[in-house]
């Protein structure tokens, strides 16, 4: 059975880590398009990976991802 929590965790975990973004720098960015996250409350939603798909979108526009391409192809496996 496929933990969709932990996928979504390891994405959003895997942006950060190619940026090099912390959740602290995270939270500044955030607040920079209006959005009031603190360090700890983006920590305990990407631990718990249970975070709403317009939370993941608002980090890749904070990140300035100019797209989003999600490959499903190793999901599970």
């Amino acid at each position: 059975m496929i933990d969709w929590n932990r996928e979504a965790k390891r994405l959003l975990r895997a942006e950060l880590v190619r940026r090099q973004i912390g959740y602290k720098q995270l939270a500044v960015l955030l607040e920079g398009l209006g959005i009031e996250e603190t360090e700890r409350s983006i920590a305990n939603k990407i631990s718990r990976g249970a975070f709403t798909f317009v939370f993941f979108l608002q980090c890749m526009k904070a990140l300035r991802r100019p797209a989003v391409h999600i490959d499903l192809t190793d999901i599970g496996e």
